[in-house]
């Protein structure tokens, strides 16, 4: 059985994660090799693009961190989860909830929508 909240966490913890190599180490074990992530704004292919997106937000927002806002859910190889980016002790600026879908519990891909973004 899938732990759904377990994959999310996980996800979230390697978005947070600061050490390149550390970061690496995570997408290898927790994402296919053939991974995927798409939102609106940015997209990677392979866990390299996907560290790459990961290190291009962190480089941008040097002083944010991702949380999960609510509960994960899912079912089979399908994960729903919310987020929030922003400083620590406040509500966050930008939030999004992603869609994952896993392949022998690892995630094979990332669908990812923002739900609140401030204005340019």
């Amino acid at each position: 059985m899938t732990d759904h909240a377990a994959i999310a966490r996980r996800y979230i913890d390697l978005w947070n994660e600061r050490t390149p190599s550390r970061r690496r180490e995570m997408l290898s074990e927790n994402w296919t090799a053939d991974a995927r992530y798409v939102d609106p704004l940015m997209s990677g292919d392979g866990q390299e693009g996907v560290d790459a997106l990961i290190a291009g937000v962190q480089q941008k927002f040097p002083d944010f961190r991702f949380k999960l806002i609510g509960e994960p859910n899912g079912f089979g190889d399908h994960v729903r989860f919310s987020w929030g980016l922003g400083p620590d002790g406040v509500d966050s600026p930008i939030k999004g909830t992603d869609f994952a879908m896993l392949k022998d519990g690892r995630i094979r891909s990332i669908t990812g929508f923002l739900d609140q973004v401030p204005g340019a």
